[in-house]
């Protein structure tokens, strides 16, 4: 996998940066074809070993978040330091003059402290509550009201997702945010201050597919539902062997395929019938979930997960398997999709990484692999700030500047 061209290129983007958002921000903008420098402490930050890890401790995670990004490792409690990682941002050229970070509340490397430097700087800065307090994606999500919806729907107690959905949509959001100042910029020379609270994505994200507006409009809160779709008709069914399908019928059509390949359309009428309710609306397709769900349930139970597969694959009801991660990857997917393509990573070994998940004239953008902490710090500082070998030299011989140990 290389660094492919991109709409972006041209742009350069300076990232202090760990975790999850501000990372994904970099790493998008860098598949689309900007260069990254990623700056860390010498030695790593707090992210760099985190899990899951290979069998000698190298950070899968770290990597993968970090593709196409060349590394800088600087001691940021140095004023050299700190000054060295200014310069850096506020560096004369079109594309550059951009911080995207999550290590807040350091004067120095504050938005107006950078535009006395250069005037169309652009920074954003990711934080985790609005008032500047400390906030990460599970603590957020608890305080919004979605593990207590989530999971099984007699379960008294609280369910936390798996996926940290508010990092990666504040990732995304980011990204969006720097294409945007740099439109601004390029059509009024104007830089922007940008600061992304991940507490306001969640807030936002809940208050736009009506969470929060139903409590004020209908004066209550969704109630739990399981893994039953909210609204609709959707739920899980088990097989004769014991496999596990996700059905989804949005439309009448699907609703009434769905009752035809069960067998049930007769039963399914009767039962319409007797509620006086109409299944060709979702709202009562869902309000009468559990009884059509028993009524469903019979045929699936009957059937084994190949031929329930074969017997909806003729019909319009959406469905899906459900499947492990380590049935995605020995599926033969990944190959497959051109998405995916080898990459060599140095400390974790060669697998199928992705692109970027949008094309542009058919070909998705890629980056290359996560470099060392540090890997390309001689070779950042001459060709951003001209520094020749002998300055680099000293600021690594004087602990400013760091460089892998290997």
């Amino acid at each position: 996998m290389t660094q492919t061209q991109g709409p972006l290129s041209g742009l350069r983007i300076v990232e202090v940066s760990s975790f999850v958002a501000a990372p994904l921000c970099g790493l998008t903008l860098s598949q689309l074809g900007a260069e990254v420098i990623r700056i860390d402490p010498i030695g790593g930050a707090s992210d760099y070993k985190r899990w899951p890890v290979t069998d000698t401790g190298e950070s899968i995670y770290w990597t993968g978040l970090n593709k196409g990004k060349r590394s800088l490792s600087v001691d940021m409690r140095a004023e050299r330091g700190q000054e060295l990682i200014r310069q850096l941002v506020t560096a004369p050229g079109p594309g550059g003059g951009i911080l995207v970070t999550n290590a807040g509340g350091r004067a120095w490397m504050s938005h107006d402290s950078l535009a006395q430097l250069r005037s169309d700087v652009i920074t954003l800065e990711v934080l985790g509550r609005r008032d500047g307090s400390p906030g990460v994606d599970y603590t957020v999500n608890a305080a919004l009201g979605f593990p207590q919806i989530t999971g099984p729907a007699d379960y008294a107690g609280v369910v936390n997702h798996a996926l940290p959905a508010w990092d990666v949509a504040c990732g995304l959001y980011a990204a969006l945010s720097i294409t945007a100042a740099v439109r601004q910029r390029d059509s009024t020379g104007h830089g922007t201050q940008i600061t992304l609270p991940l507490e306001d994505v969640a807030l936002a994200t809940a208050g736009t597919l009506g969470y929060l507006t139903e409590v004020q409009v209908n004066g209550r809160s969704r109630e739990s539902g399981g893994n039953a779709v909210y609204g609709t008709y959707g739920i899980d069914f088990v097989s004769r062997d014991n496999e596990r399908f996700m059905v989804v019928a949005l439309t009448t059509r699907h609703f009434r395929d769905l009752a035809s390949v069960t067998g049930t359309t007769a039963a399914v009428d009767a039962v319409e019938g007797a509620l006086g309710a109409d299944f060709s609306t979702e709202a009562d397709r869902y309000r009468h979930r559990e009884v059509l769900t028993a009524l469903f349930s019979h045929w699936f139970r009957e059937h084994s997960g190949a031929e329930i597969a074969a017997a909806l694959d003729t019909s319009s009801v959406l469905f899906e398997r459900y499947r492990s991660f380590e049935e995605v990857v020995n599926s033969g997917e990944l190959e497959n999709n051109p998405m995916f393509s080898a990459l060599d990573q140095p400390r974790i070994g060669s697998y199928l990484a992705a692109a970027n998940p949008a094309s542009f004239d058919g070909a998705h953008l890629s980056a290359g692999p996560a470099s060392e902490v540090g890997g390309d710090s001689i070779a950042v500082l001459a060709d951003v700030l001209g520094t020749t070998a002998d300055h680099a030299s000293a600021l690594i011989a004087d602990g400013i500047v760091g460089i892998p140990a290997n």
